[in-house]
């Protein structure tokens, strides 16, 4: 699982002369806002990675409030509707996603380095490209809606409420993918707040908006389950605008003026980086989805009480794995900007400091939901309802198993900045194929219905034990060219 083959002896040591030249000339220029790599790592880590993880957050909430509105506002029919689209939505962009991380690790190593040209190149050629992959892939969406769907096998009363809120969302998809792509820019470029401040706004407008555009208010005319989908791509639109106007306000590094307009142009070298590195990482989204899709199977098998306890459980697994999403990409960032600093010693101290506050984070956040696991679950089941034994029960045995993976995130993190990606796509696949769900193919003549529970700490426990030995004696540091 090398990423690339050992470096001659010569060249590692021009290498390293050049990486120290270079840090020294770093640490020797003027600071620039959103430079990751000075001050106290701790603080630093911290600093980025909250306005994330309150960014994820709000987000959720804001999907959540959604369906509330949709639910209640439609009926069941509709809510069906959106959940089918949103699958069909997902597989989108995670491999815009995968793009949009290699497009933030390969700034962030050119910010840390102060080429703020080649940031600037390097942001356009994502944006660009991912653009251009956005607007193919909403003509083809809107044409082919009807047949994804059915592949789906999307219930006959909610398909044409489904049909109508993906094809809107399918022509949005330009705006979407831009919005996405200038806040991990940002974060690349060492800025969190902003994509914050521009989260805010949107989930604001989102709340706001969905109940006037389903059911029409005043003027407005009533567009039923395309409201909501509308009323998401104007929030998200008027995020994206703010974020682009603090930029050109501030006259922060990423803006593109005159000539510059021409990096979103795809091409070259930075072209060739976001396309290698970003495809791994887009296909380690669809791992996990298509994993999951099989758990919701063979949950499924195991009765109503079963699935309804395990989508009660889900919903607070989804939070407790944002601590790590959050520290993993603040990680990710600050070893990018340490990169191309040439301050290689550094990279250590803000991995460990990463595992550190991750494990604090994720275990105070695990111990809450087990301990106080009845009145949350009873959010979403009911006090009363049968299916609580049987996600109090999930609770004690799964829920410890997202804080042991959660360490694979933030050492992945460390080796995505160096451009190492395909190792931790086969370890995740290892570790949710062979691991989880062959455990649970072994395991379910002799442990019945905890064979799915159990399954998740042994794929994780494999997970994370590949990670360790990959990331101890693994050839992943060679990935990084210091280009």
């Amino acid at each position: 699982m090398n990423e690339a083959s050992p470096i001659p002896v010569a060249e590692t040591q021009a290498l390293e002369a050049e990486a120290k030249a270079k840090e020294e000339a770093h640490r020797q220029g003027p600071a620039l806002k959103g430079d990751l790599t000075r001050g106290p790592i701790l603080k630093t880590l911290l600093m980025f990675s909250i306005p994330m993880l309150v960014s994820n957050v709000l987000q959720t909430l804001n999907g959540s409030v959604n369906a509330i509105w949709v639910g209640r506002l439609l009926g069941e029919s509709a809510l069906a509707a959106t959940a089918n689209a949103n699958i069909v939505m997902f597989l989108v962009f995670a491999a815009v996603f995968g793009f949009g991380m290699a497009t933030t690790v390969r700034v962030g190593q050119h910010f840390g380095g102060r080429d703020l040209d080649a940031a600037r190149r390097t942001f356009g050629t994502g944006v660009g490209f991912c653009i251009g992959i956005s607007i193919a892939t909403g003509v083809i969406g809107w044409f082919g809606a009807g047949a994804l769907l059915d592949a789906l096998g999307t219930p006959a009363a909610s398909r044409s409420d489904a049909l109508d809120y993906l094809r809107v969302i399918f022509v949005t998809i330009p705006l979407a993918t831009v919005n996405m792509m200038v806040s991990m820019g940002m974060r690349g470029a060492g800025d969190s707040k902003t994509p914050l401040y521009a989260m805010i706004l949107a989930v604001a407008l989102d709340i706001a908006l969905n109940p006037l555009l389903i059911i029409g208010v005043g003027p407005l005319p009533t567009l039923g389950v395309a409201g909501s989908a509308i009323a998401t791509a104007f929030a998200n639109t008027a995020g994206m605008l703010f974020q682009i106007w603090v930029i050109y306000r501030k006259d922060l590094p990423l803006r593109l003026r005159g000539p510059e307009l021409n990096y979103l142009i795809p091409r070259g070298p930075d072209l060739a980086y976001v396309v290698t590195k970003g495809l791994p990482m887009g296909a380690q989204m669809l791992i996990v989805s298509s994993a999951g899709l099989i758990m919701i199977s063979l949950v499924n098998r195991e009765g109503l009480n079963a699935a309804a306890a395990y989508g009660a459980s889900l919903q607070l697994w989804n939070y407790l794995q944002m601590p790590a999403f959050a520290i993993g990409s603040a990680v990710s960032a600050m070893v990018a900007q340490s990169l191309g600093a040439g301050d290689h010693s550094r990279v250590a101290k803000v991995t460990m400091t990463g595992l550190g506050a991750n494990l604090v984070m994720s275990t105070v956040l695990a111990a809450l939901i087990v301990g106080f696991d009845h009145p949350l679950l009873a959010l979403f089941l009911g006090g009363d309802s049968p299916a609580m034994p049987i996600a109090e029960h999930i609770q004690l045995i799964c829920t410890a198993s997202f804080v042991i993976v959660s360490v694979t995130m933030i050492l992945t993190g460390t080796m995505r900045a160096y451009g190492a990606v395909v190792a931790p796509l086969v370890i995740l696949t290892l570790g949710l194929y062979p691991g989880r769900l062959g455990f649970y193919a072994l395991a379910v003549p002799y442990l019945g219905s905890d064979a799915v529970w159990w399954a998740y700490p042994v794929g994780s426990a494999l997970t994370v034990a590949l990670t360790l030995v990959y990331y101890r004696w693994g050839n992943w540091r060679a990935a990084y060219k210091g280009d």
